[in-house]
């Protein structure tokens, strides 16, 4: 499983039809509708403003008002086939004037996103849980010793300190803390040893 290291940008014409590419790298859903937004704002006018993004498990696409089937389903499927992940693609469509037809639309579509993704670096994912972790005081230096390996998203103190973080799953057996709860299943950048 892999993610895009750079957000990149493509553009081609098809038949006199413009097709701007934004692939975008994504840590949530609240991403997508802001990287829409942001596209109709920077490209006004355009025909469509066809996506598909893959986030952990969730999979959407919308083909935007083009025929059913002939421009989401296939950018989603690219994505899927290139076994990305924490990815937003947006395909911006500005009609050229010639109709491209069903088949015509599903080959310019794959097309606009596997041509960006011929340049892009990616990054290896793997699969990790997001847990919650209740301490006492008493053990934040041996706690904060132990996650050392981990991405803590967030640390609140109460009447005793709360942790949330991202473990990897090979790394979770191997923590010696027995009281935490998995919140969900989450993918998270492989770090490469120096």
């Amino acid at each position: 499983m892999n993610t895009i290291k750079n957000n990149i940008e493509n553009e081609l014409i098809i038949k006199n039809s413009k097709f701007i590419t934004l692939l975008i790298k994504i840590e949530s859903i609240d991403e997508v509708k802001k990287h829409l937004e942001e596209a109709k704002i920077k490209y006004p006018k355009a025909t469509h403003y066809v996506y598909a993004y893959i986030l952990g498990d969730i999979k959407r696409c919308s083909d935007d008002n083009e025929p059913s089937n002939t421009a989401g389903a296939p950018i989603l499927n690219v994505l899927e086939q290139s076994n990305l992940n924490k990815v937003l693609a947006i395909v911006i469509r500005y009609f050229g004037g010639i109709k491209l037809g069903a088949g015509g639309l599903i080959r310019a579509y794959t097309k606009s996103i596997t041509e960006p993704l011929k340049s892009v670096s990616l990054i290896s994912l793997v699969p990790a849980k997001k847990i919650e972790i209740e301490a006492d005081y008493t053990n934040e230096k041996q706690l904060n010793y132990i996650l050392r390996d981990s991405i803590i998203i967030e640390k609140s103190f109460d009447q005793k300190i709360k942790y949330i973080v991202l473990v990897k799953n090979t790394d979770i057996e191997n923590l010696s803390i027995h009281n935490y709860k998995i919140i969900s299943d989450e993918f998270i950048e492989e770090k490469k040893s120096s």
